[in-house]
């Protein structure tokens, strides 16, 4: 716990929550205080100001579409029926089965969990992209795209409100929207020949299609950056860059798929969805493994980190509370997904080294030691965490708590700042507590903490409505 200036937190301390799985997502800025302290574990909080006009300035015209849609194909009749049934039958399984087994999260994702429905999504854009089935022209159009995609993306979501949970708004709002885009770009251009013989027909149409797509799921990742920054306050420019390495994963096999059916429906008919839709369910799977994997870890690296709490060397959920929060500061600052994960096991484990103290540190508070004794501890710490297997970064910023703060990487100094934050938050009475808590880091500033990791842990705490 080095870098907390003079006091050592209070012992008692009552555990509130923690960053890993349960919660929306242990890095999400927002409102609410932990009992009995003065910090808080974030959470999300409701769009306020600009998020509420960015996410009407989404909602509205993905509303506007769909009901344009819905009456343009009620009045003119469904193109084609048999085949509308078998991809609006195929998109509304693809939300269920998406949907089925995963828990209700956040915006914090791993690669590969970008896309909650990938088979969904697939048959979508393939019903977006098609222009001919079995041989014969199909003349669905912009209209019955988006109401079939529409239809289908409302009976996926009967199972998720059965269980209790929110409708999905935003998912819905990004499909519906980027389905219409897809579809203008496609269907007025094959159906009145704007494409021309080769791109309609010939050995350039599948590049047409892999283009369109990749303009198409870069528009979908602008949105989704644009209403998670509008809901959790983030940086605009790290969501993004997420949004587009998330592509590089299930994003691609979404669009490979997307194209296989179209090309293959044109000449197969409809025998090619079940087929061509396997391979993308297997590799749904795969990222599924992957990520039960990744939490597996997360909540291993959280129990090993409980050992200094159970050995009575730090408070009860002190290295939980320093996680969430110090993830919250490192998107802040705007560090990618990668970083914030070895930010996030950092912290958990920023005190393992006092296992290895013949005599424990009162109360786990390292500060009020020398500081080659504070250097002492936090090399054993790095040790230990070289043992469990985790990412050598991790050990490095659990090494370098000690160090003054220029010689540290930016995570190495966030978990520090945060870290002190959490001890002088607990020994600080009354309601102003955090706000002298936060000065008293303000003044370590020449010393011990960066001053704009300092002004990012003011700002996180102020978007829950009690750091003033």
């Amino acid at each position: 716990m080095t870098g907390a200036p003079e006091e050592p937190p209070d012992a008692g301390t009552p555990d509130a929550g923690s960053p890993g799985a349960g919660t929306p997502d242990a890095g999400t800025p927002a409102a609410g205080g932990r009992a009995g302290r003065g910090g808080s574990c974030p959470r999300p909080a409701p769009p306020a100001g600009r998020g509420r006009i960015v996410v009407a300035a989404v909602h509205v015209p993905a509303a506007v579409l769909a009901c344009w849609s819905l009456g343009r194909t009620l009045w003119e009749g469904v193109d084609r029926p048999g085949i509308a049934l078998a991809f609006g039958v195929l998109i509304a399984v693809g939300e269920v089965v998406g949907r089925g087994g995963a828990p209700a999260a956040g915006y914090r994702r791993a690669v590969g969990e970008r896309e909650a429905a990938p088979l969904g999504a697939a048959g979508a854009l393939a019903y977006a992209l098609l222009g001919e089935a079995g041989g014969r022209p199909t003349g669905h159009g912009v209209p019955q795209t988006v109401a079939v995609v529409l239809a289908a993306g409302l009976i996926g979501l009967v199972p998720q409100l059965a269980r209790g949970r929110g409708p999905a708004l935003d998912h819905l709002a990004r499909r519906v929207l980027t389905v219409g885009f897809a579809a203008v770009c496609f269907q007025p251009l094959h159906g009145g020949g704007g494409l021309g013989a080769g791109m309609a027909s010939g050995p350039a149409h599948p590049l047409f299609l892999v283009a369109l797509l990749a303009l198409t799921t870069l528009c979908d990742a602008v949105l989704a950056a644009a209403l998670a920054r509008a809901r959790t306050g983030w940086p605009f420019g790290p969501l993004l860059r997420d949004e587009l390495r998330a592509l590089l994963g299930i994003g691609t096999a979404i669009c490979a798929t997307g194209v296989v059916i179209s090309l293959a429906t044109a000449v197969a008919g409809l025998w090619a969805l079940p087929v061509f839709c396997l391979p993308l369910l297997l590799t749904q799977c795969a990222f599924r493994r992957f990520a039960a994997v990744r939490t597996t870890y997360r909540q291993t690296i959280a129990s090993l980190a409980r050992s200094t709490e159970i050995a009575g060397y730090t408070p009860h959920g002190h290295a939980r509370r320093v996680a969430a929060l110090s993830r919250a500061v490192g998107r802040e600052l705007g560090l990618n997904e990668p970083d914030l994960d070895v930010l996030e096991y950092a912290a958990l484990m920023h005190d393992i080294g006092q296992l290895s103290l013949l005599d424990p540190v009162p109360r786990g508070a390292t500060a009020p030691l020398p500081s080659a004794e504070q250097r002492r501890i936090a090399l054993l710490g790095g040790a230990v965490v070289r043992q469990t297997g985790v990412p050598a970064e991790v050990a490095v910023i659990v090494e370098r708590q000690a160090d003054p703060y220029r010689d540290q990487p930016v995570t190495a100094r966030i978990v520090r700042t945060v870290n002190a934050y959490d001890d002088l938050s607990g020994t600080a009475a009354g309601p102003g507590g955090r706000l002298r808590a936060l000065e008293r880091l303000r003044l370590a500033t020449a010393r011990d903490h960066e001053p704009g990791v300092v002004e990012a842990l003011a700002r996180v705490l102020a978007r829950g409505g009690r750091a003033g």
